[in-house]
């Protein structure tokens, strides 16, 4: 790791997405290390990354489906079953969530990296991003087989899933590059993203459609970045619908401004790491 770490170091950074030219072989290698350390002594291993989604399923659809009795308005959109529905929503939350929790500790726990003069922090959001990204396509693969089994179908517009979650994994590329940098200054900043994440699943379209809101509160569904993914991986994944592409361009174009402007602001505030921590 260390020779490799020297010779990558070696150029210096020209941008937010030099960690796919310059330091590829080291982005690959941290998550790797990232999603393996994970699992490491567990007995089922890698497993758990299939066990977990439908255990997590198991919760939510007893919660709402059999004691709440939440069902899913059907209309034009087929008879998807419920929990399958539920389950679109919770996977792509559960992306957004797992970053958002982890970024503002993501300096103050590597920081022997820190110390390390050679060593390019600006990447480490990308192998936490990737490893995020391995459990959402574990998730993924649990959905299709309910939906296979569930409801004997499987939409060709699935296909399309990565260019729906394509602007969502920039918006959070750059989230996490200003929380880590922020995190590191302000510690309490950790404690608060956890109830952010719980308060952007319950105010989005993750377990209720936004139809179910009266029209004076939907806004809240709407301002959540989370809703418009979940309602696209939906169309996708499940109605057969092709993506809305003007409105994933305009997401795209303002994750984009998000990616720069969370790295700047990490570019400009890396200097006092070291003395911080």
């Amino acid at each position: 790791m260390d020779s490799r770490i020297a010779t990558t170091a070696s150029t210096s950074t020209s941008g937010p997405f030099s960690a796919l030219g310059a330091y590829r072989s080291l982005t690959i290698e941290l998550a790797k290390r990232d999603v393996l350390g994970r699992y490491r002594g567990a007995s089922f291993g890698l497993l758990w990354s299939l066990i977990s989604p439908f255990l997590m399923l198991m919760v939510y659809s007893f919660a709402f489906g059999f004691v709440m009795k939440s069902r899913w308005p059907q209309g034009e959109h087929g008879h998807a079953h419920y929990s399958v529905i539920l389950f679109v929503g919770l996977i792509v939350h559960g992306f957004f969530a797992e970053c958002l929790n982890r970024s503002p500790v993501l300096i103050t726990s590597n920081a022997n990296f820190v110390k390390r003069v050679i060593f390019p922090l600006e990447i480490l959001p990308w192998p936490m991003v990737a490893s995020a990204l391995f459990h959402t396509l574990m998730n993924f693969v649990v959905f299709l087989l309910l939906h296979a089994v569930l409801d004997h179908a499987l939409a060709w517009t699935t296909i399309f899933l990565p260019l729906v979650l394509l602007p969502l994994v920039l918006l959070t590329l750059g989230v996490s590059w200003f929380l880590a940098a922020i995190g590191v200054y302000l510690r309490d900043v950790n404690q608060i993203t956890g109830v952010l994440a719980t308060a952007m699943l319950f105010l989005s379209t993750a377990m209720f459609p936004i139809d179910a809101l009266p029209p004076q509160y939907r806004w809240l569904l709407i301002a959540n970045p989370l809703t418009f993914i979940i309602d696209q991986a939906r169309a996708v994944a499940l109605w057969g619908q092709l993506p809305d592409w003007v409105g994933l361009g305009i997401y795209t174009g303002c994750a984009l401004v998000m990616v720069y402007l969370g790295y700047g602001v990490f570019r400009l505030t890396r200097r006092g790491f070291a003395d911080v921590i």
